[in-house]
């Protein structure tokens, strides 16, 4: 086996191993943190209900137990992919967060593309004209990316274009065209339209961080011997900012994007509930409310699994991406 070969699959085997101790330490944080935190028998029961009746339902859940006792039955049941049943649904708690992972991914990754695809290419022509007046406009127009609430925005962007316009629907994800039993909003041109507010609300904050990091990396760029010796060669402009300066830059972007993808699925929150997207982030809130312990478990156990993954998966686009972390790891 050639040797970057061997030292790559020596860095995947010591990165599994590590994700495999982060989500250990994870799950009993976010157990402990959890169920430390009310008391669900208060919610699911009726105060009227006898006390025969609410031991059952303590010993049916297993609550009767000492805390280690419920960690390591959970820990168990996690090891063979079961998460438990809902409390308020009574189905499994896997299905449920499944059914509504869909809408959650599809919202991240059109909010995360909207925010590359046009932030990137902003932010390299900020970097590479930073004088011009165009490019002051764009930086100040990632400013209020970083500092506008995201609430305050979904409710001006519901305003402006759902109710005095009348362009787009305010608020629900539209019909759905199933691919593989999976249904996605983005598959047709209606649904389409119930997607465009949320994911440029939720964009938003991405497009200023991504205009921001490539004008920084640009600029930076651009004063290196790579591009002098690129523009004595006789290349064109272009073709020096898509062959020499994007690569250069790409390994920040990708860290971004990875990161900003997973917080994005993690945090979607707000703006799933103004636009009443029935993704994961309305779920955990509902969960929350109710004291559904299963349901919010498994979501944060969930999260810390999407940023175990993620993490990985940038950590080795790095080698991709810089022949110097190839040859180093070879070494």
């Amino acid at each position: 086996m050639p040797r970057y070969c061997t030292g790559m699959l020596g860095f995947i085997i010591q990165r599994l191993l590590q994700s495999v101790g982060v989500m250990l330490a994870m799950s009993a944080l976010v157990f402990v943190g959890v169920y430390a935190i009310g008391n669900p028998i208060d919610v699911l029961i009726s105060p009227d209900a006898t006390q025969d009746i609410r031991e059952d339902v303590i010993r049916r859940y297993g609550l009767d137990l000492p805390l280690w006792q419920q960690y390591f039955a959970f820990l168990g049941r996690l090891l063979s992919g079961d998460f438990g049943r809902s409390f308020v649904f009574d189905i499994p708690v896997l299905e449920l967060v499944l059914a509504r992972l869909p809408a959650t991914l599809e919202l991240a990754l059109a909010s995360v593309l909207i925010g590359a695809f046009i932030g990137i290419p902003l932010g390299i022509y900020a970097g590479y004209r930073p004088e011009a007046a165009s490019s002051r406009a764009i930086m100040a127009v990632s400013v209020l990316g970083f500092s506008v609430p995201t609430f305050w925005v979904g409710l001006l962007l519901i305003l402006t274009f759902a109710v005095n316009l009348g362009w787009l629907p305010a608020g629900d994800r539209g019909p759905l065209v199933e691919v593989f039993g999976i249904g996605w909003s983005f598959l047709s041109a209606e649904g389409l339209s119930y997607l465009i507010l949320p994911a440029l609300n939720l964009s938003l904050f991405k497009l200023a961080m991504m205009i921001r990091l490539a004008r920084a990396g640009t600029r930076e760029t651009m004063l290196t011997d790579t591009v002098k010796f690129a523009r004595a060669a006789g290349l064109s402009e272009f073709t020096i900012l898509r062959r020499h300066v994007l690569r250069l830059i790409s390994i920040p972007l990708v860290t971004v994007f990875g990161l900003e993808f997973a917080s994005t699925l993690a945090f979607a929150v707000v703006t799933e509930t103004i636009f009443s997207w029935p993704g994961v982030g309305k779920l955990i809130i509902d969960s929350i409310t109710s004291l559904d312990r299963p349901v919010m478990v498994a979501y944060l156990v969930l999260v810390a699994f999407f940023f175990v993954v993620i993490n990985l998966v940038v950590d080795l686009s790095y080698a991709l991406l810089d022949p110097r972390l190839r040859r180093g790891r070879a070494a």
